[in-house]
């Protein structure tokens, strides 16, 4: 290992003490203006934020942190819910008053997170670290995948990772087993996969593991003297260290973990289930919204989104009924293909489609570009159909839109457009890479992922497929109202699986009757709802929200009104809550308003 890498480790790998960074803040009071003291704050919190979670500072692209692993040790664990009462007290110390219109949104924002933060920590999550979507298994490749790997100190970097995975999985099976403990686990019915999920990442190679991928293919700038060394080490490494540990964690998920996991299925069945589902809505939403006030919502928008696709049926000449038509669409061989190359050629050919579109909705387009990449084999059996993995400008990695081509009867072309504007662009790749480049704001306002804002904007993009020339044909349209669809019923099923008593059987029939999915679509889609309780009500709720404000400046801009003007102003601040959004886009309808009335009096 290099001096250079030892010693940039020593700098950055220690834990940033934010108690004593909080003091100091505290002590500058009346010393240092509240902007810099504000700033600070920022800094400190970021600093710590990227220590404790090395993971996050790999995907932000935050150097000096690839080679850790965060601390799931529950004394770790105990000791981050500790500190989360800390930023607070800081931020109480700063007078609002005296901060600029930029800086009050931000202190805003952080003193909304860091409350939050608080509130949720009564809830017991970091109990349940394993998922079929989420977990050690997934997140060691996807970060060793990840990570920069253009010289030998990264190179080092990753080996210093794979020697860590032992720890890690050690301290994960120790909150698993914390869990059982408490009565905190996932339905057993999701985790049916997940064992096959760790043995997928060991192979008799070493070098064959999808973990060392990197290892197999090295860049000019890393010297053929080291690759050899490199290789081996890796090796080595993965032999005696990851794989037994993976193998270990099978074992105890077949063994110990699976037959005692809960047999329920509602987020209300775990302790303080109730209450945490709620906050959990809340903080999805970005909203006040009860369970029950979103459950109406979902059954109102499924009634508009099943009439609007019944008019695309007739208009389309076809005499059967709902479900004979949602049945051709699933099993018609014209709408599927054969391989998955074919599947993925026309992703990108999608896309391809879609950018020259942008200039024309857009003022301002992001510099960080994407690609199209399938979901990773090891894990696509449970992942839903596609999703979007951020890049980051300060690493130089693009955005990647990941496409399952797993059960390719399963993924037919009619629904391709939509969920490749969904997830690309104008969707989550344009809107992320604008945040990500933002000037002048700090870094947390930058990565910041209010879902009902993110996931909202994504589906709202959907929308503009029409207006990019997208949705041609009959198939496509059904298929973008398939896609709003699935968005209406997840706020039916996920609050009538939590709150309302649904079993899981009904979710999936109710999914069924109101969509053109496939069968494994939809299961894996209930079941991600069952270990994400709450998050998929953000989408409906987001896209609900900036459609009523695109209506709203529309109606008051009446000619004046600029959809350039309109998606720059929704998406020139970053992420934020859906009651910031509002009184932004609003303020900014009403100064609009104003300018083009001084026009008209000249």
């Amino acid at each position: 290992m290099t001096t250079e890498t030892t010693r940039a480790r020593e700098r950055s790998g220690a834990r940033v003490d934010l108690e004593a960074a909080a003091r100091r803040l505290i002590a500058s009071r009346g010393r240092a203006s509240e902007p810099r003291r504000l700033h600070r704050l920022f800094d400190a919190h970021w600093r710590y934020l990227m220590a404790e979670y090395p993971e996050y500072a790999t995907l932000v692209g935050c150097p000096g942190h690839d080679h850790r692993w965060t601390d799931l040790s529950v004394e770790a664990v105990e000791r981050r819910k500790r500190e989360l009462e800390i930023p607070g007290a800081v931020l109480a110390t700063i007078d609002r008053g005296r901060l600029g219109d930029a800086d009050r949104l931000s202190f805003d924002l952080f003193d909304r997170d860091a409350r939050e933060g608080l509130e949720g920590r009564r809830f017991m999550g970091d109990y349940m670290p394993v998922t079929q979507m989420g977990g050690v298994q997934h997140t060691v490749p996807q970060l060793l995948a990840m990570m920069p790997a253009r010289t030998v100190p990264q190179y080092e970097d990753a080996v210093s990772r794979l020697h860590g995975v032992t720890a890690l999985v050690d301290q994960t099976v120790a909150l698993l087993g914390r869990g059982l403990e408490l009565g905190v686990t996932p339905p057993r019915v999701t985790l049916r996969d997940v064992p096959q999920q760790v043995l997928n990442l060991v192979t008799d190679d070493p070098l064959a593991s999808p973990l060392l991928g990197a290892f197999t293919r090295f860049p000019d700038a890393v010297p053929a003297s080291d690759r050899e060394r490199l290789a081996a080490a890796a090796a080595e490494a993965y032999r005696y260290g990851v794989a037994p540990a993976f193998r270990k964690l099978h074992a105890y998920l077949v063994e110990s973990y699976l037959p005692r996991a809960r047999e329920s299925t509602a987020m209300s069945d775990l302790p303080d289930g109730e209450a945490w589902y709620e906050f959990s809505a809340r903080q999805s939403t970005t909203t006040r919204l009860s369970p029950r006030e979103i459950h109406e919502i979902g059954l109102s928008e499924v009634a508009r989104i099943r009439a609007a696709m019944e008019a695309v049926i007739a208009e389309a000449g076809y005499a059967g009924r709902f479900d004979e038509f949602t049945h051709l669409l699933r099993t018609d061989p014209r709408f599927f293909f054969e391989n998955a190359d074919e599947l993925l050629a026309a992703y990108r050919d999608i896309c391809k489609r879609a950018d020259p579109e942008l200039a024309r909705l857009f003022g301002t387009l992001p510099r960080l570009p994407y690609g199209v990449l399938p979901v990773p084999s090891h894990a696509e059996r449970s992942q839903t159909t596609a999703y979007y993995e951020p890049g980051s400008p300060e690493a130089g990695r693009p955005g990647y839109f990941y496409a399952n081509t797993y059960d390719l009867k399963s993924r037919p072309r009619w629904e391709m457009e939509a969920l490749s504007l969904h997830e690309a662009v104008p969707g989550h790749h344009l809107q992320i890479a604008l945040a990500q480049e933002m000037k002048g704001v700090p870094a947390f306002r930058r990565h910041a992922l209010y879902t009902a804002y993110v996931e909202g904007w994504g589906l709202y993009s959907e929308s503009l497929g029409s207006e990019m020339g997208f949705y041609r044909d009959a198939w496509s349209l059904f298929g973008k109202l398939t896609y709003e669809m699935w968005r209406a019923v997840r706020l039916v099923v996920d609050t009538g699986m939590h709150v309302l008593g649904w079993t899981r059987e009904r979710a999936i029939e109710f999914f069924r009757e109101n969509t053109g999915k496939a069968e494994h679509d939809i299961v894996v889609e209930v079941d991600r709802y069952l270990v994400w309780p709450g998050q998929a009500l953000a989408y409906k709720i987001g896209e609900l929200k900036i459609r009523e404000l695109r209506a709203g400046a529309e109606r008051d801009l009446g000619a004046g009104f600029d959809l350039r003007a309109f998606h720059d102003e929704v998406l020139g601040t970053g992420p934020v809550p859906l009651d910031v959004l509002e009184a932004r886009v609003r303020a900014w309808t009403s100064g609009a308003g104003a300018r083009a009335k001084d026009r008209s009096a000249t």
